[in-house]
């Protein structure tokens, strides 16, 4: 389920199964890329890598792909990957990404780290820190007069009750 995201659905059935093996076949190149980025001993490989990662973080469907990243991806260094590529996000375009958007963000992160208590100590750090940015930078916005980012130890209260 996307809830951050702008994702186009296509009108027909085949563009949209079309669209979905894309989406497939880049998430795995990003796998790929990950892989090389980290455990390639080639420094050419390494930077090509490192390169086209650059350009995945800048690229306008980020958002989206870091969360299918995240819920799709099989290894720990695309999950670290959409972890701090969304901060990277968060933290450069702040006030460009929707007030909506950046609470499903919060939320999401909190739901992610609830449901999944074996990840990696290196991923749950990054997504510790994507949930403090996002509540740093967000902590004088509100919404109907309710301070949403602030709520910092009743979020993580209903995290620690999931777990």
């Amino acid at each position: 389920m996307i809830l951050w995201g702008r994702y186009i659905t296509c009108v027909s059935k085949n563009r949209k199964t079309t669209k979905m093996a894309d989406i497939e076949q880049e998430l795995g190149q990003l796998e790929a890329l990950c892989k090389q980025l980290y455990e390639t001993s080639d420094g050419i490989q390494r930077a090509e890598a490192e390169k086209a990662l650059v350009n995945f973080v800048n690229s306008a469907d980020c958002l989206t792909k870091c969360q299918l990243l995240l819920e799709r991806g099989s290894s720990a260094y695309a999950q670290l990957l959409a972890a701090s590529s969304l901060t990277k996000l968060v933290s450069r375009n702040a006030q460009a990404l929707p007030l909506e958007q950046r609470i499903d963000i919060k939320n999401y992160v909190l739901n992610y780290l609830a449901s999944r208590p074996k990840l990696p100590s290196f991923v749950r750090q990054a997504l510790v820190q994507l949930f403090a940015r996002t509540t740093k930078l967000g902590w004088f916005d509100n919404q109907k007069t309710v301070w949403v980012f602030r709520d910092v130890m009743v979020d993580a209260g209903k995290f620690l009750q999931v777990r």
